[in-house]
This record gives C-alpha cells, structure tokens and sequence, in this order.
C-alpha cells in the first residue's frame, strides 16, 4: 500500500495506529496465525514485521513473511519492514541494505548505521529505540525523508510536547508508545542464554519458551525487569488507554501497540474504539485487564515520577 502522506495522518479525527514489529522468539506456525488474526481482524493501520532482536531467529520464520505480507495487505494493512536493533555481523549489514533496495515497502530504522543505505525511492520511519530526544535530531531524520517518528518510550510528556510540535512543523508524524512491554536496552550478550548456563552461540534458542519475556525480580523479591534474548524490557506493560485526550492535545498522530501473547486483537479494538469514542477509558482499562489479567500496567515514564510507576485503576 502506498504510505499515507502526512496531511492525511494529521486531518484524521483519531489516532492512526500501529502494531510494532514482534519482540519475541514465537514459532514460525504461531507466528502466521497472529498475523493473519491482524489482517482480518484488528482495526489497525500500519504493521511492522520483521526481525527486532535477533537474527538467528529470523530464518525460522523468513520463508513465510511474502505470503503474512501479502495478506496483510489484503486486509487493508499498510506494511512497513522493521530493521534489526542491533547491526554487527556481515549478514546483519546485508540484510539491513536489502531493505532498501526493495522500494515496495516503506523501512523502519532501529539502528542508525542504516542511514548510509537510505534511498529516494524507499520510504522510511524511525523506530522507538533510536534516541530521537530533541527537536534538532528529528528536524535531521525529517530532512533525509523520515515520514514517521515513533518517539524513545521514555520520555516525559513534556518533551512528547515538543517533539510533536516540531513535527509538525517539519510535516513528520509523531508516534508514542502505547501498550506492552517496553524496550529498554539491547546487549551484545543473551541474557536468556546465560540464564540458562548456556552461551549466546549455543542458546539453543531457549528464549521461545518466554513468549512475553522472562520475567526477573530484585533480590528482594520484586518484579523487576523482563529478559528476551539480548533485550532488556520492563516488568510492567505501557498502558495509555486513559490518555488519549492528553496525546492529541500534544499533537501525536500514532499509537504504538506492542504484540503480546493472548487476545491480541482485542486490544486493538480497546484502543481503536477509546481513540473513537465508543467506549469510555474507564471501560477500555477494565477490558484490557480482562484480556490479559496477568500484566502490571504502567504510565510512569510520560506521566509518573519513575518508569515503573503502577497505573492506579480507574
């Protein structure tokens, strides 16, 4: 599908809303059912697909993407390729240039060694984990043609204040963070790997028995951090249902939804129907607790005192 301009993001009366590229180690089956529940199901806009964290587990599911893509598609879903977080091997580097010698689909950025590829006639975004913290580094990113930034989840709602206003001015959509684990880091080493007594060449992919992230705790005993692979997440999950009033009042024109385990096509359309109007915020925090009872919600980095601040219940 071909990327929406900018005029037609900012002149809808409701947030456009994008479900992030997968964070976790999911089988190659698992994989293709969630995303043809996406495509015929969820009332989303945009879909990044493509390997996030680690490359090794790309070839297990790399042979079905043409056809997830094409149904996608099919399903009225704009499909953006998502590149690899961290590019360090010669494999990595060539596969995040073919990217770009594609020109059918528009390429998210999550490492910045990807500018030296960037081309006319391959549209891109940028990702939440590149460091886009000022005005200065999105008026650059918009300059080389960035038609979307989905702005560092940890920021406060003040700087998503400025950012959004300055995208506007530079005709950049603005996107924030808005359900799911969030990224924190990604390392050179697996954790999963280690905690496991394994190391990162022999891992023997043990990452996919944690399909949402293992989940770690303080010496004391409190639900911390969430490992995956190479990748640091928090314990608690983003959860911006109440604050959507807040967010367009900002100027963001796009919300983040991070695929989790569960009823994944039902927090779509919370979201869809709160950004709508057809159901109360109240109504949507309830289902969305519903739909995944276990989750420890949070809005603390954009409103609270500490990242890992619990969302009170409405």
């Amino acid at each position: 599908m071909t990327p929406r301009r900018w005029e037609d993001m900012v002149a809808d009366r409701i947030f456009n809303l994008t479900l992030g590229p997968l964070q976790f180690n999911w089988s190659a089956q698992k994989f293709v059912d969630f995303y043809a529940a996406i495509a015929d199901e969820a009332p989303v806009d945009r879909v990044v697909i493509g390997e996030l964290v680690c490359s090794k587990r790309a070839p297990f599911y790399a042979d079905r993407i043409p056809a997830v893509i094409e149904r996608l598609e099919r399903g009225g879903k704009q499909v953006i390729l998502g590149s690899l977080a961290l590019v360090t091997l010669e494999r990595e580097r060539r596969a995040a240039r073919e990217l770009f010698e594609q020109t059918e689909h528009e390429v998210e950025i999550n490492d910045l060694t990807l500018m030296n590829w960037v081309r006319d006639e391959t549209p891109f975004s940028v990702g939440p984990l590149v460091n886009v913290y000022n005005e200065a580094t999105l008026a650059f990113l918009a300059e080389k043609g960035a038609r979307l930034v989905c702005l560092p989840p940890e920021l406060p709602i003040a700087s998503v204040d400025a950012l959004a206003k300055a995208g506007k001015g530079c005709r950049v959509g603005v996107e924030v963070w808005a359900y799911g684990r969030i990224p924190l880091a990604v390392s050179g080493r697996c954790y999963h790997a280690r905690a496991h007594g394994l190391s990162k060449d022999s891992c023997h992919f043990v990452c996919e028995n944690d399909p949402d992230g293992l989940a770690t705790k303080t010496l004391d005993g409190v639900d911390f951090l969430a490992i995956n692979g190479i990748q640091t997440l928090s314990y608690q999950f983003a959860n911006l249902i109440g604050r959507m009033d807040r967010l367009a009042e900002a100027g963001v024109t796009h919300l983040r939804l991070s695929p989790h385990t569960g009823d994944f096509v039902a927090v779509t359309k919370v979201f869809a129907d709160v950004a709508a109007s057809r159901i109360s915020a109240r109504e949507g925090f309830a289902l969305l607790s519903g739909a995944n009872p276990e989750a420890a919600f949070t809005d603390g980095f954009l409103f609270g005192n500490c990242g890992a601040a619990a969302l009170a219940p409405f």
